[in-house]
């Protein structure tokens, strides 16, 4: 006699030890200035080497506002001050992820300083010109929407 399952299994994914896998929850910043927004180039994989907007992973218990603030105080040694302005899904099976890219936008302030380890450098672009960059993720589709 076969089981009824009371879910759609094809949504959901183990890894090779047979660990349940989840989505993992991030966020990005949209930073503007003077008609510019600020990027960072990744020093980690995957996408080392391209550029992406300042964020990174919520941490378990923490509010999504204060991961992007602190998120951003650690790349750029910014100060944001942003709010949420939509979501992005970031489904990429080729490196095996996906996530829900929250995003943020608005101003920081303060003197920026670079993180050395996750960040190759940061520059501040058009958003013009920052739609022609390599951008890591699916943070091409979050400047197009959201910018």
């Amino acid at each position: 006699m076969e089981q009824k399952k009371d879910f759609d299994d094809r949504y959901v994914a183990y890894t090779k030890d047979g660990k349940h896998r989840s989505v993992k929850a991030t966020t990005g910043a949209i930073i503007e200035k003077d008609n510019k927004i600020l990027l960072t180039k990744r020093n980690i994989e995957p996408f080392k080497g391209d550029w992406c907007l300042p964020g990174g992973h919520i941490e378990y218990f923490e509010h999504a506002k204060d991961a992007i603030i602190r998120e951003v105080k650690e790349e750029t040694g910014l100060d944001f001050d942003g709010n949420f302005t939509g979501y992005i899904d970031e489904i990429i099976p080729e490196i095996s992820w996906h996530a829900e890219l929250l995003i943020f936008r608005g101003i920081a302030a303060g003197k920026e300083k670079k993180e050395d380890v996750e960040v190759q450098e940061m520059r501040w672009f058009s958003k013009e010109d920052a739609l022609k960059q390599k951008l890591a993720f699916k943070h091409l589709d979050a400047i197009k929407r959201y910018a």
